[in-house]
């Protein structure tokens, strides 16, 4: 279990996010129209997970636009926008701001994400949400950097997950 906040109050995660150095863990989500995504359908991309707690916040809305302007348009890479928002508001999130090289994954039916990775929260007013996490992986699978955001309305290390990939 990680310790972060949120505002100043302590919140806790369901564990840790996986390892610099390990295998990312196996997960299927759910895309913007509804079909599933699963972690071995991007075999040999680089990848990006921007993991947060929703759209709804300007953290979360900031964050998905910084990753698609940063990294969506690299070679062999991925930007994942993974949260528990609905489909149905990422794909209107993305469409009102133009955003078309980032895959949007909702975990809105899966309950094993969020354990795999550490980043359910467990308590607070955020409890059941994901925590504001990145994760960065190389064409193998293999985590290069990771980053859960000592409080969540902060937002992530945009320069060390970039240069991860």
């Amino acid at each position: 279990m990680a310790k972060i906040t949120l505002k100043g109050n302590p919140v806790n995660t369901s564990g840790n996010l996986p390892s610099v150095g390990s295998k990312a863990p196996g997960f299927t989500l759910v895309k913007s129209d509804l079909t599933q995504l699963s972690l071995d359908e991007l075999k040999g991309k680089k990848l990006l997970l921007n993991i947060f707690p929703s759209l709804g916040t300007s953290v979360c809305a900031t964050a998905l636009r910084k990753f698609n302007q940063l990294a969506a348009d690299r070679e062999n890479t991925v930007v994942l926008a993974i949260s528990k928002d609905l489909p149905f508001a990422h794909n209107s999130f993305c469409t009102t701001e133009g955003i078309k090289n980032v895959i949007t994954l909702s975990g809105f039916r899966d309950t094993d994400f969020g354990k795999a990775y550490g980043v359910d929260v467990l308590d607070g007013i955020f409890a059941g949400l994901y925590a504001r996490s990145v994760v960065v992986t190389d064409e193998k699978g293999v985590v290069k950097y990771t980053e859960l955001v000592s409080d969540i309305a902060n937002e992530p290390d945009y320069d060390k997950a970039i240069a991860a990939l």
